[in-house]
């Protein structure tokens, strides 16, 4: 029986991709990269900084240190913290608030699980927080997903079983990230035909979605 559920953040609650996308592409432009897409930011989703900095990096013919790559990927970030003072409610996926608030009600605790650093930040400026029990983030982990660190993390901030725990998701590095930390997995969007997980839904706005059915399980 499930008794808590792990949201992912970006692309499952809200929508910052967007965001990303203009922070790292500003990083391009710096780093003399004028080819970087929506395609190229598309990979980098569910993936640590580090991981996304070298899908931007693929694009240039130069070689860089790890220390320059590590400044590479501040500034980034520095981009996207400036980027997230627009952040408001509005960036919240349709369904997503009132999907916690059921979940809620039906006594089921809510965690988010992100690589993101920025999760607090970004679920304080949507609103979101106080609706959410549990917040496994960046801060809290070593390693990115598929490793499924931030997930057991936020199962045990929660007190529950990883067994007792639903992931939801859209990226195929947090599926394979719930199926590694044992736990069942709602896959969303991009991944929603992803054979690992054990439910499907175009978004939490999918009335396909039966919650009574995936908590009793």
């Amino acid at each position: 029986m499930i008794k808590g559920v792990i949201f992912d953040l970006d692309g499952v609650l809200v929508s910052t991709d967007k965001l990303h996308y203009l922070a790292w592409k500003r990083l391009a432009q710096d780093l003399g990269i004028t080819d970087f897409t929506e395609q190229d930011n598309a990979r980098q989703r569910g993936v640590s900084r580090m991981a996304s900095l070298q899908v931007v990096l693929e694009k240039s013919n130069h070689s860089y240190t790890d220390q320059e790559k590590i400044d590479f990927a501040e500034r980034k970030n520095q981009y996207y913290v400036e980027l997230l003072e627009s952040l408001t409610e509005k960036a919240i996926l349709p369904n997503a608030a009132e999907t916690i608030v059921l979940l809620r009600k039906k006594n089921i605790q809510i965690a988010v699980g992100s690589v993101s650093k920025n999760a607090p930040a970004i679920l304080q400026r949507t609103g979101l927080l106080p609706l959410i029990d549990k917040v496994g983030c960046g801060l809290d982990i070593i390693r990115s997903k598929p490793d499924p660190e931030v997930f057991l993390i936020a199962a045990k901030k929660l007190g529950q079983n990883p067994k007792n725990c639903l992931v939801v998701e859209d990226s195929e590095a947090g599926i394979q990230a719930a199926k590694a930390a044992e736990m069942k997995s709602l896959a969303l969007g991009p991944e929603k035909e992803n054979p690992l997980a054990d439910y499907h839904a175009v978004s939490l706005a999918d009335p396909s979605i039966n919650w009574d059915m995936i908590i009793a399980s």
